[in-house]
């Protein structure tokens, strides 16, 4: 049987893995159960492995798959029923997300011009495709946008990078989005709720957050990952 802090990891990283296709990262996981370091989630992790609930994916950083779960109702701590024999702790993953694409795989998404990461300019202009890894790309439909600026320097997305972006129309607090404002310009930004409005982040101390009414930004999509080119 699991322990709590276990069967707590392997249920959101199904979870994060039937939303977006990709593994939490180690941080996003230390934060979601609230350890104090790292070395905890990786002492998890093996743990999971070594009994079967979890494997690692070759080749790929953050890939794991969810390979069995343990029953929702009867973590470490509960008492198992007359009903519900120790034995059948364990079930299968009805419907596991679809395998990953090979590392080596090389897609085509569209590529659509340029996207402010200062004030925001026009976006989703131009129609042109950009390779792309599959590994670098969860589930769902894809696009990308070169950068422009340096407000989001501190989470290190930089001036000419490629933003990878899985489309969405809504999004959770702290994610970092293209976010369309007033309908006529886009741009890359965290996004958070606040008092009923939208405040649109940077990550550069140089910037102010933007706020808005709700009814004046409309989230086009979620960052998924970025590409970079060396000169």
């Amino acid at each position: 049987m699991l322990t709590a802090k276990q069967h707590e990891l392997i249920q959101f990283i199904q979870q994060r893995l039937e939303e977006t296709g990709i593994s939490p990262s180690f941080e996003e996981m230390k934060e979601a159960l609230d350890l104090k370091s790292k070395s905890g989630v990786h002492r998890l992790i093996s743990a999971l492995e070594e009994r079967g609930f979890i494997r690692r994916l070759p080749n790929r950083a953050r890939a794991l798959e969810v390979i069995k779960q343990p029953e929702a109702s009867t973590p470490a701590g509960r008492q198992v029923t007359a009903n519900s024999p120790a034995n059948d702790v364990v079930s299968k993953v009805t419907n596991p997300p679809p395998a990953p694409s090979p590392a080596n795989d090389v897609i085509e998404i569209p590529l659509h011009g340029r996207i402010a990461a200062g004030a925001p300019i026009e976006a989703l202009e131009g129609q042109s495709s950009l390779p792309v890894p599959a590994a670098l790309l969860g589930s769902g439909e894809h696009y990308a946008l070169e950068v422009s600026g340096d407000s989001m320097i501190e989470a290190g997305i930089f001036d000419g990078d490629f933003a990878l972006v899985r489309r969405a129309d809504t999004a959770r607090d702290g994610d970092i989005v293209v976010a369309l404002v007033r309908n006529e310009e886009a741009t890359l930004k965290y996004l958070r709720r606040e008092n009923g409005r939208i405040r649109l982040d940077p990550a550069n101390g140089a910037y102010d957050p933007q706020v808005y009414d709700a009814h004046e930004v409309e989230v086009q999509g979620k960052l998924a990952g970025l590409l970079r080119r060396y000169h």
